[in-house]
C-alpha cells in the first residue's frame, strides 16, 4: 500500500535575537520576569528589515530538501502554510518554486492561522495517498508575525516571533510508516477574536486604517483557557483510537506553541508526563504555524525520534481552526 512518509525535515530562524529584556525597556516595566515564570519564554527571533516570509521558507526548504536527499526539480508539489504570507496575491509558494528552481512542482498558499502546518501535512499526506504522479511535496509553516505586531501592545509584542520549518513528505509503497490518520475541526464563532483583520477585502488597507493600527494584529478578547487543553484531549483520543494505540505508546507530541500551561494541562489529561511533548517556546517565542515543524526538525535532528515511533502533530490558531495529525515515522 503506498503512503506518505517523511523523508526529511529543515528549520530556519533570522538572524536578529531578541531576549526578554529588550521588551523590558520597550515598555518601559518589567515583562521578562511573567514571560519565564508563565510561558517559560526567554528569547525570540524577528526579521531584519530587508527579511521577509519567503526567506525564512527559502532556507528551511533548502535544509529539508538536502536532508531528504532530493534534488527541487523532483518535488511535485509546495504547500505553504503561513498567515503572514509574502503577499495577498500571488502565493508565496510560487516564489519559493521560481527561488528554488522547483521546476516540476505545483504550487499553493494554505492559511488556517496557526493550526495550518498540520492542515497542510494533511492535505500532503492525501494527495500522495491518492495520485499517484504526487511523489515528493514540501511542506512549510512559515511565521513572520513582527511585521505586524504594535509595538506598544505588551499582550502581543512579546510572545509572536519569526521562523519556518519545512518537511518533505515522499510516497513509499508497501510500508507500515508514515500517515496514520488527521482531522481538522473549526469553532467559527472566534473568528473575530484575534487576528490581523484589514488588508482584505472586508478592511482594505487605507490611511485610516494604518493611522488606527488596525492593519496590525489584534488581540480582541481573551479565549477560553479550557478550549485548546480540551480540544487537544478529544483530538489526541481519537487519533490514537483510529490508528489503533494506545495514548501512552506515542513517543511524542508536537504541539502549537504559545501556552506551555495548555500543552501540560492537556497531558494531564491523557495521564502522561509532561516530558512526552516537545517545547521550543523557550527559545524561539511564538512562531505560529512554524512552530510544530521547527520543534519536529530539532526532535529529528537530536535523534528524539527514530524509525518505528509514532507522533502526534496538533495545532490550533485563529478562527478558531484545529487539526491533528498522526505518523508513524
Amino acid at each position: 500500500m503506498r503512503n506518505a512518509t517523511i523523508s526529511g525535515t529543515g528549520s530556519y530562524v533570522p538572524k536578529r535575537l531578541l531576549k526578554n529584556e529588550y521588551f523590558n525597556e520597550l515598555l518601559g516595566e518589567d515583562v521578562d520576569t511573567w514571560l519565564r515564570e508563565n510561558l517559560t519564554i526567554e528569547q525570540r527571533y524577528w526579521c531584519d528589515e530587508d527579511e521577509s516570509t519567503i526567506d525564512l521558507c527559502e532556507h528551511a526548504a533548502l535544509k529539508a530538501i538536502e536532508n531528504a536527499g532530493i534534488r527541487a526539480d523532483e518535488l511535485d508539489q509546495i504547500i505553504i502554510s503561513t498567515d503572514t504570507p509574502e503577499n495577498i496575491s500571488p502565493a508565496t509558494a510560487a516564489v519559493l518554486q521560481h527561488r528554488l528552481g522547483a521546476t516540476g512542482a505545483g504550487t499553493f498558499d494554505l492559511n488556517s492561522a496557526c493550526a495550518g502546518f498540520v492542515s497542510a501535512i494533511d492535505t500532503a499526506s492525501k494527495y500522495i495517498i491518492a495520485d499517484k504522479q504526487y511523489k515528493h511535496i514540501l511542506v512549510i509553516g512559515a511565521y513572520a508575525m513582527s511585521k505586524y505586531l504594535n509595538r506598544k501592545d505588551k499582550k502581543t509584542v512579546t510572545l509572536f516571533a519569526d521562523g519556518a520549518g519545512a518537511v518533505i513528505l515522499s510516497a513509499k509503497e508497501n510500508t507500515d510508516s508514515g500517515f496514520l490518520n488527521a482531522h481538522q475541526f473549526t469553532q467559527g464563532q472566534y473568528h473575530d477574536w484575534m487576528g490581523v483583520y484589514a488588508g482584505g477585502t472586508g478592511i482594505p488597507v487605507n490611511h485610516d486604517v494604518v493611522d488606527s493600527g488596525k492593519h496590525l494584529l489584534q488581540f480582541v478578547k481573551k479565549f477560553p483557557k479550557e478550549l485548546n487543553p480540551t480540544m487537544w484531549t478529544e483530538m489526541s483520543h481519537r487519533m490514537a483510537k483510529e490508528a489503533g494505540i494506545e495514548i501512552k505508546d506515542v513517543k511524542k507530541f508536537f504541539m502549537t506553541q504559545i501556552n506551555i500551561n495548555a500543552i501540560h494541562e492537556m497531558l494531564d489529561n491523557l495521564g502522561l508526563e509532561k516530558d512526552k511533548a516537545k517545547y521550543i517556546m523557550h527559545k524561539y517565542g511564538y512562531t505560529g504555524s512554524a512552530a510544530i515543524p521547527m520543534a519536529l526538525d530539532e526532535s529529528f535532528r537530536n535523534g528524539e525520534i527514530k524509525k518505528g515511533d509514532t507522533i502526534f502533530l496538533i495545532g490550533s490558531g485563529g478562527g478558531l481552526s484545529f487539526a491533528g495529525a498522526a505518523f508513524k515515522v
